[in-house]
């Protein structure tokens, strides 16, 4: 199996609370950024990863996504859906819904991260790792957000977003990968955090880590919106 033929499931399905007024009508995806919704900056860069499976996992005002983009194939992407439906399932919960159209493994891609890395590399040290799960770590020393990952030797120590360690340098990037089997354990059709299965998985040391060294960019606040849309609009500055 090769890295490009890995699903990403998109994780979208949020409120998105810290971007309203803008999102009051909206779902994230359709934010406008340097002139056109985020999700086609985000599907022009997946697709040119070579990442052409996306399966969205939705649930405020997702319909709106559906109506816009529908299957993907004028974008020359496949584009699936996975609603949340009556109650807000979680990052992890929307994942274990997802997964009859995931498959055995697959790319997990913040619906607010616009990440200009190099997609397939992360993903063949992934498939070569053997592990359940992957994840994206930068160097942070708090600057973008609180650092809350020990990493070393090719893997996650530690990962906490409540109890700090010293040895705490790095932050979660924003890009994971995992196997089905990952979510083994947990319940289905109820809600469950991510991260409480990256913590699972470090427990049992299958948690694999991939070092970024470029900085992440993310439209989860305003600030952050800002900032992308600035970068978007200047093609000198642009990693597109």
């Amino acid at each position: 199996m090769a890295a490009s033929e890995l699903p990403v499931a998109l994780l979208a399905g949020g409120m998105a609370t810290r971007l309203r007024p803008i999102t009051e009508k909206i779902p994230k995806l359709l934010v406008e950024v340097a002139g056109e919704p985020f999700f086609s900056h985000q599907l022009r860069l997946l697709k040119k990863n070579g990442l052409t499976h996306i399966v969205l996992c939705v649930g405020y005002l997702g319909e709106m996504i559906v109506e816009q983009y529908g299957d993907g194939a004028k974008w020359g992407v496949k584009i699936e859906y996975a609603f949340d439906g009556p109650k807000l399932l979680g990052t992890g919960g929307a994942i274990i819904a997802a997964l009859p159209k995931l498959g055995e493994a697959f790319y997990v891609l913040y619906g607010d991260s616009y990440l200009p890395i190099d997609y397939g590399a992360v993903g063949d040290f992934f498939l070569k790792s053997g592990k359940l799960g992957l994840m994206t770590v930068f160097e942070n020393h708090g600057r973008y957000d609180a650092s809350n990952v020990e990493f070393g030797g090719g893997e996650i120590k530690i990962y906490d977003k409540k109890i700090k360690t010293p040895a705490m340098l790095h932050i979660d990037y924003g890009l994971g990968l995992f196997r089905a089997a990952a979510f083994d354990g947990f319940a289905r059709d109820a809600a469950v955090d991510l991260a409480a299965v990256q913590q699972a998985l470090v427990a049992r040391r299958q948690l694999a880590g991939y070092e970024m060294k470029e900085r992440f960019f993310e439209i989860g606040s305003h600030e952050g919106l800002n900032e992308l849309d600035a970068l978007l609009r200047n093609p000198q500055l642009s990693p597109n």
